[in-house]
Order: C-alpha cells, then structure tokens, then sequence
C-alpha cells in the first residue's frame, strides 16, 4: 500500500518539476559558461573606428542575448543556483550596457 501511494505522489509530482525544464529558453542554459566566455571576447575585442556601426550593433545583440538568458534563467534554476547565475547575468548585461553606453552615443542604434 505504501509503494502505491509513493508511486501515485510521484506521478503528481513529475509534471511540476519537469514543467520548468521543459520551458522555452532553459535548454539554452546548459550552455551558460560558453555563453559567458563568447561575451567576454566580444566586450574584449578592440573596437575599430571604421567598423563602429557594426560593433554597435553586435554589442546590442549580445546585450539582447544576454537579457534574454536572464529572463529564461529566472524561470528555470533552482533557489541558489538560481541566484549565482542571475548575478552573473546581471554582471554581463550591465558590462554590455556600459560598453554601449561609452562606445555607441551618438551612432545609429536603429538596428536594436
């Protein structure tokens, strides 16, 4: 009798823990570290007076990526986990809008 009410407690609980996994977006997390590393060498890279535009723009898609990783994350992680990896998203967007802020015044941001 015991094994029958685990088993059926179970089968009510699955569809909870998995409906978050199962959300738009947290695949994407999996992948957070590669995420972080490609968006530090973006912010590294020097910027070029000529291709000021297009850095621009990159900056913004990234931040935008960025942004949306932390969307997707506020869903998908558990409580500690869950904040670190908000705190190192928040870390990245407002790294990305400094940059944007410093290197983009004054250009066309009409790509955003």
């Amino acid at each position: 009798m015991l094994r029958i009410i685990i088993f059926a407690f179970a089968l009510l609980i699955d569809p909870a823990i998995t409906a978050a996994a199962e959300m738009p977006g947290c695949s994407q997390l999996s992948d957070l570290s590669a995420d972080c590393l490609r968006w530090a060498a973006v912010r590294k890279k020097p910027l070029n007076p000529a291709h000021n535009e297009e850095s621009c723009r990159s900056y913004g898609t990234n931040f935008f990526e960025a942004v949306t990783t932390r969307q997707a994350a506020s869903f998908c992680r558990d409580s500690i986990d869950r904040q670190r990896t908000l705190e190192l998203l928040d870390s990245e967007i407002n790294a990305f809008n400094d940059l944007i802020a410093r290197q983009c015044s004054g250009t066309s941001n009409e790509s955003f």
